[in-house]
């Protein structure tokens, strides 16, 4: 199967790169660049370029621009592009190849809401009806048949997967608070004052808190769904001096108490058979539990009625590129786990 990866150079391209190097079903890899085209591999990705070349050999293990990639067909496109760009330059593929967006641009269906969030309206209204939201353990059966597939924000996976089950089941009242801290490498590869490594270093702090930041409404109409009326969201994201990795705490009060049984038989009934998700009533998870891997583990703890969930992944994984292979997986047959690692690197 063909792959072309637009945006190879980001980080998220990066990690495609290597994931899509080691896949069974991948036999050949665009690596789409406008600003790079014709660059080699070698040259831009030194770390990892014996791995894929061999995959790479219908463009001579260059990278390549948008119109080549294109013509040569590829059977999924992985669109590793900033905000608001995406839509626009996905156009050649929409419909010839099963195209799986990285960015924001096919997230939100509510036009009001995407423009409270990004400050404009969406750039293809016409295919969001038509695009899936990629959580993959919650939406499989409908990215079994996609063509369009959104996958989530790293934010938005953290706090999605430990919470969805609760609200559906038991519901909650009052607030629901969920405070999240990220590695660098979630701002991307852009050049910016506040990602320089002098001004992260020894240094953590939260922005765009409360309902400010983009992601709120992504999590929070995801929440509303399930739970039949209009969550109270709070979230707050946090910028912490890690490379990679996210931590996310949630905490929300119940309609009734629930007990660490319960809470087990719960997501054993929504996850039992999800190779990348993983529970435990009597440890609190950690980042580095699941640095490199497509996984995503989660704790909690109970007082009363008042629930506290903990969930951690890697925000370059399971927060993008890995999920975004996940989503291939599960649109084109794959075992789910094809060419994704379970376990963290120590």
């Amino acid at each position: 199967m063909k792959a072309a990866i637009l945006g190879a150079t980001g980080y998220t391209g990066m990690i495609l790169l290597r994931l899509l190097s080691a896949h069974p079903g991948i036999s050949e890899i665009f690596a789409v660049s406008s600003s790079r085209a014709g660059k080699s591999i070698r040259e831009i990705d030194p770390g990892v370029y014996t791995a894929v070349e061999a995959n790479m050999s219908a463009t001579g293990g260059r990278l390549i621009d948008v119109k080549k990639a294109a013509e040569l067909k590829p059977d999924v496109v992985f669109a590793a592009l900033p905000h608001l760009e995406s839509a626009k330059i996905c156009e050649p593929f929409f419909k010839s190849s099963v195209v799986i967006d990285l960015s924001a641009d096919f997230r939100i269906k509510d036009h009001g809401i995407f423009e409270k969030a990004y400050g404009c309206l969406p750039e293809r209204p016409d295919l969001l009806d038509k695009a899936v939201y990629g959580l993959c353990e919650i939406y499989g059966s409908e990215i079994r048949k996609a063509d369009l597939i959104s996958n989530p924000g790293c934010y938005p996976t953290a706090s999605l997967l430990p919470l969805l089950p609760v609200i559906r089941e038991y519901g909650n009242e009052g607030k629901i608070i969920i405070n999240a801290l990220s590695g660098i490498s979630g701002a991307g590869k852009k050049a910016a004052f506040n990602n320089l490594f002098v001004e992260r270093t020894e240094n953590c702090g939260a922005y765009a808190p409360g309902k400010s930041h983009r992601h709120q409404p992504e999590i929070k109409k995801e929440l509303d769904a399930v739970g039949g009326t209009d969550i109270d969201l709070f979230f707050t994201p946090h910028l912490v001096p890690l490379k990679r990795g996210m931590e996310v705490t949630t905490l929300l009060d119940l309609k009734a108490p629930i007990t660490d049984c319960e809470l087990d038989g719960l997501y054993s009934k929504y996850y039992g058979d999800s190779p990348f998700v993983s529970w435990d009533a009597d440890r609190l998870p950690q980042s580095r539990d699941v640095w490199g891997s497509n996984s995503c583990r989660m704790g909690w703890k109970i007082e009363g009625k008042t629930l506290m969930l903990f969930s951690v992944i890697d925000n370059l994984v399971k927060g993008a590129s890995g999920q975004a292979v996940q989503n291939m997986n599960i649109r084109f047959g794959f075992a789910e786990n094809a060419g994704l690692r379970i376990y963290g690197e120590l």
